[in-house]
């Protein structure tokens, strides 16, 4: 039996939920597909100790404020917890432990097909299932010699795992050196960089960062409007002195390392160090092969959009995407209003029907 709905939503983490909202709101049939077992999206696969870069004030899905302090920064679990909260408190349609396998375009609707072999149909789709599950690693001449542990960012939990060994951490945005802060407390650890962190004071005029660009307008503002893409941060919130702890050498940035060794890399001086462990904090690719037999995706896997509506299969939005819309996309302060944006769009797409 295939299950009939007016839309699918594909993915249940932030941006899945604030798409379940507005569609509620709306009064429109639909569920979401999550792939997990709980609709909190990749937040239990991030590093234990993960701090949100906003304040909770500035943190919430639309409708429901996260909870506590207004001015303090959550962690990874509180997330979990608001998100799972979130869920409950709106009663949102989630079928867990279903990973969308393929989406075909038949007689004018979405066939979306599971692994678990489910099938499920749709007169319109919104994909919302983030780049989590394709993590991106550099390729370094070496790299297949190399006797020592490498892992992305996303599969490292806690620095236990690593005490007493000489770890290099590769990247320099936020997550980068909150991981490489932890570790150097009980690690010889370096930051490998191409050009030096650049940092943004967390506090102006008694205010975090986020505020005065939420105050200011650019954090939402629409740059595609305009033809432009939203601006990559390429800097990092200079939370819990961050700044201090690089310029202290704990942890110490490095200019790239060029190749590997059998028992370590070769930094740019040709000096070899042995290394035990080299994590990668080089973010993600898009990773949405489910959509490969529609016309959704440019050569390369991304997604062909405006602001979120696909301009090649009808029918067929996104929520989540980086720059989607704007600065803030992707956030959980940003998703909302993406949500509220494609799904006006497609409304008048399932009234065709």
């Amino acid at each position: 039996m295939i299950d009939q709905f007016d839309v699918i939503v594909i993915g249940g983490g932030q941006a899945g939920l604030a798409s379940g909202y507005h569609l509620q709101r709306r009064g429109i049939r639909f569920i979401i597909l999550e792939s997990q077992p709980l609709a909190v999206g990749s937040w239990p696969h991030y590093y234990e100790s993960l701090k949100l870069f906003s304040p909770a004030e500035l943190s919430s899905l639309p409708g429901m404020k996260f909870p506590g302090q207004s001015d303090r920064y959550p962690l990874r679990d509180e997330v979990i917890q608001y998100f799972k909260h979130y869920k409950e408190n709106f009663k949102l349609p989630v079928e867990t432990n279903q990973r969308v396998a393929k989406v075909l375009k038949e007689d004018g609707y979405f066939s979306v097909y599971t692994a678990e072999g489910k099938v499920f149909r749709s007169k319109a789709v919104i994909n919302a299932s983030g780049n989590f599950r394709n993590p991106y690693t550099p390729v370094i001449p070496g790299q297949e010699l190399y006797e020592g542990r490498t892992l992305h960012s996303s599969a490292y939990r806690s620095p236990e795992a690593f005490e007493g060994q000489r770890v290099v951490v590769v990247g320099r945005g936020n997550s980068a050196v909150q991981i490489a802060v932890e570790l150097a407390e009980n690690c010889n650890t370096s930051l490998a960089v191409q050009s030096p962190v650049q940092f943004v004071k967390q506090l102006l005029l008694g205010k975090d960062a986020h505020y005065w660009l939420r105050r200011t307008g650019f954090d939402t503002f629409p740059f595609w409007r305009v033809g432009l893409s939203a601006p990559n941060p390429g800097s990092v919130i200079d939370l819990d002195r961050y700044r201090e702890r690089l310029e202290s050498g704990k942890p110490y940035q490095q200019q790239m390392f060029t190749a590997f060794s059998k028992d370590g890399v070769v930094w740019p001086d040709g000096v070899s160090e042995r290394v035990d462990s080299v994590i990668w904090a080089t973010g993600y690719r898009p990773g949405l092969e489910h959509l490969n037999a529609l016309k959704a995706l440019d050569q390369e896997g991304r997604p062909l959009h405006q602001a979120g509506v696909s301009i090649s299969e009808p029918g067929l939005y996104y929520v989540g995407l980086y720059g989607q819309q704007s600065f803030a996309s992707a956030t959980i302060r940003g998703v909302g209003g993406d949500a509220r944006y494609v799904i006006r769009k497609l409304l008048r797409h399932i009234q065709k029907f």
